[in-house]
Parts: C-alpha cells; structure tokens; sequence
C-alpha cells in the first residue's frame, strides 16, 4: 500500500489518544510543551522535489511540524500538485488538526477529481466527525476509481458497522478479504476499523470476522477471531453452532478446544 495513504486513521495509537481513551474517567488531562521542530527550515534554493522527499522523511519519523513546513514549501513552488495536498491533509490529520487536514483534502481533490487516496483520506475525516452518510460517500467514490483497494473496502464496511447497517457492512469487508486477506490484521494496529463505538460492536465485528474467513476456508484466521470476539464479551457466540459458515471449521479439533476452554472476556 502506497505510503501516503491514509488507511482510516493508519498511525491513530501515534496520536496522543484514541476516542475510546478519550471517554475514560481513569485519564487525566495533562498540560505539555508543545511539540519542538528539530530540523532546518526549509531552503528557498531547494526543488519541490527535494522538499517532499525531506517532508515524506520527517513524517516517517513522526516530525509532524517540521513535515507540514516542508510540505508547505513545496507546495510554493507547485501549488497545483494534487499528491502534496494530500500528503499534506494527512500530516495534519496526524497531528489531529482535522479542519485543516478537511480542507487540503477537499483541495487536492479539487485539483484532480480522480484522486482515491484524496477521496477515502476525507471519508476518514468524516468518520471521526461520526458523519458515517458521508464517509460512506466518500468511500464509494474511491472505490470506484479504485476498485482493488482493500483498505478501500475495510474503510467502507466500518463506517457501515458504526451505522449499525450490518448486513451492507458484511458485504464490504467481504470484499476486503477477497482482496487482501490480512488487511483487517493491518488496520487492526492502525484501526480505524477496530474503533468501534462500543464493546459490543467491536465483538459483533470480531465475530463478523471470524465468519468471513470460515467462509473462505480459512480456518487459522477464523478461529483467532472467534477467540477475540469471545474476549470481547460476545453474547451470541453459540451461534457458531447453528451459522452454516461455520460448518467446516466444526470439525476442526482447535474449534473444539476452543469452544470448550470459552476464553474469559477481557475486561475494558
């Protein structure tokens, strides 16, 4: 995947905390020095091409103000580059400024219609806005440019998932697996996908999951799913008796060991 996409919030543990941690009553607020830049600024004498390489740099190593003043350097000497928009947005969306990181989106996709990453990075925004209609929207319309994205696809079905809209939700992260089967394994470090709104969502999701891969003969990654969605408290787990994608997987002696030993859900 290329390295400027933004898979629904890729680098989301890097920025201070996540929504969850957010809601926590046992976290304080804390004042901090803002963060230093550490580098040169950027030379007037320097390419656009050498100022994004430096600026793709220092965003690797999580220098997000020093980034965003290269980024900006370039884009002075090509204000019409689409990609340095989009890189950009997300430097911004890193560091958490989601307005600014909004509007150099919607610009880079102003500057070229056709741009999936421009288009999915702004249906990430709207995710974290909780305006699911039109991160689905968004996610369509890189798809469709796009259409053998997995990250595409994953984005899509949680934003279906946070609609509570399952079915349509199943159906999109199907399309992930058949694409890529260890994309949610990729977006579960990052994972706008693993936010769920609630404990019960992220084990429905789980569960989802597990399904999928038993469907496609996939018994390693089925089982490791079923064990997390049990970990998560899902209370329908018995119906890994009764759903038909299951059939395969229940003679599978690991299924069985599983099933009996019953994981303790982990508390939050």
């Amino acid at each position: 995947m290329r390295s400027f996409l933004v898979s629904l919030l890729t680098f989301l543990p890097l920025l201070a905390i996540t929504p969850s941690q957010a809601q926590s009553s046992s976290q304080l607020a804390q004042v901090v020095e803002p963060p230093m830049r550490r580098v040169e600024l950027p030379s007037q004498a320097a390419s656009s091409q050498e100022l994004e390489a430096q600026a793709d740099q220092l965003r690797t190593e999580k220098d997000f103000l020093d980034a965003m003043d290269y980024y900006n350097a370039a884009l002075s000497k090509t204000p019409k580059d689409s990609r340095l928009w989009n890189k950009l947005g997300i430097t911004e969306l890193l560091s958490q400024r989601y307005p600014e990181a909004r509007k150099h989106f919607e610009r880079a996709i102003h500057l070229d219609r056709q741009s999936p990453d421009a288009l999915n990075n702004l249906g990430v925004i709207y995710y974290l806005g909780k305006k699911y209609k039109n991160a689905i929207k968004e996610y369509q319309r890189a798809i469709q440019i796009e259409p053998e994205s997995a990250s595409f696809f994953s984005n899509l079905g949680a934003a279906y998932f946070s609609k509570k809209e399952f079915e349509e939700a199943t159906h999109a992260y199907s399309q992930a697996v058949q694409l890529d089967p260890t994309v949610f394994e990729r977006s579960s470090h990052s994972g706008i996908s693993a936010q769920m709104s609630s404990p019960e969502d992220r084990a429905h999701f789980e569960y989802v999951l597990a399904k999928l891969f038993a469907k496609q003969g996939d018994s390693d990654r089925s089982l490791e799913y079923l064990r997390k969605a049990m970990e998560e408290g899902y209370k329908q787990i018995d119906d890994v008796y009764k759903d038909p994608e299951f059939e395969g997987l229940r003679t599978d002696a690991r299924f069985t060991q599983l099933m009996a030993t019953r994981p303790p859900a982990i508390p939050e």
